[in-house]
């Protein structure tokens, strides 16, 4: 009887050492797919991502540090800084109150054509950047019905700084209000009503209830918003009409350099810009973290 046991027995145990040899060999499939995937994204970053940066700052130092101090330190340079600083700053505090104002709007009011607005927020996402410079040029050019007032009132948009900082803020103003709108609608209206039903006011209400709920979000909006708006070239480039030193930003004129031949100033001004994406690319970081660690 026991000797049928044994034998009785032995398919069982052929059977759980079969599964056994397959999870060991799925575990082996699946480690052996799951460095095969890093190395490929690692490479992947290297070759597209790392590998330019490390170019543009050794090209923009190969001459030696006069040459690069010289290039970033001329007045144009310094012209194009200035020009990028202003219009991101403007664009980010115009974007800012729209971006709340919309988010508001959207997820705490029920009214005709909200769709149509949320639809319209999308829209220089959507939009060529070049297609959205040359809308401007249409609304304030010369063959415009706008512009006999606009020169009576001595007003410059297209080729000057005001048709700058309106691309900008055009090419950037979904960023932040797109942030707010889901934490906003995943909130929602329930601590509002009762601060309401409290006697709260509204400053009240937003001030100590719904800014805590959206302030990381606002924060990473605005550090993308930041980010695009002093990349912009495409919308920027139409409407500059690239004057030296009055409507050329950062990026038009490092093509500007580049296109001069003036590769040492060129990748100088570059460099200037890689520093403040990765200044950027840090504070993304920390805001991801920090509101993380807010949620749980």
């Amino acid at each position: 009887m026991s000797t049928q046991s044994c034998k009785a027995g032995l398919p069982k145990l052929s059977v759980a050492s079969d599964k056994e040899g397959f999870a060991l060999k799925q575990n082996e499939q699946s480690g052996a797919v799951k460095w095969l995937l890093i190395a490929f994204s690692a490479v992947f970053l290297a070759v597209m991502l790392v590998l330019p940066l490390v170019y543009v700052l050794i090209t923009a130092f190969r001459e030696g540090i006069q040459p690069y101090l010289e290039a970033v330190t001329d007045k144009y340079a310094l012209k194009s800084i200035q020009l990028t600083l202003e219009a991101t700053v403007i664009a980010v505090i115009v974007n800012t109150v729209f971006g709340l104002f919309a988010s508001w709007s959207i997820t705490k009011f029920q009214f005709r054509g909200k769709k149509i607005i949320s639809t319209l927020i999308d829209l220089p996402l959507t939009v060529s950047p070049i297609i959205a410079g040359l809308i401007y040029v249409l609304t304030f050019g010369r063959q415009s019905f706008l512009y006999p007032y606009l020169k009576s009132a001595h007003i410059s948009i297209i080729y000057a700084v005001p048709g700058i900082v309106l691309a900008t803020i055009f090419v950037t103003f979904p960023f932040i209000s797109r942030e707010i709108i889901p934490v906003l609608t995943a909130a929602g209206k329930d601590e509002e009503e009762a601060a309401a039903l409290m006697g709260a006011g509204g400053w009240t209400i937003f001030r100590r209830v719904t800014f805590p709920h959206i302030k990381w979000a606002l924060l990473y909006g605005i550090v993308l918003c930041t980010a695009r708006a002093m990349g912009e070239f495409g919308a920027v480039s139409v409407l500059s009409g690239h004057l030296r030193g009055k409507t050329n930003t950062m990026p038009l004129y490092i093509e500007l350099l580049y296109q001069g031949y003036d590769f040492t100033g060129a990748f100088a001004v570059s460099s200037i810009l890689v520093v403040m994406a990765i200044i950027i690319l840090v504070l993304r970081s920390v805001l991801e973290y920090r509101g993380r660690k807010n949620e749980e």
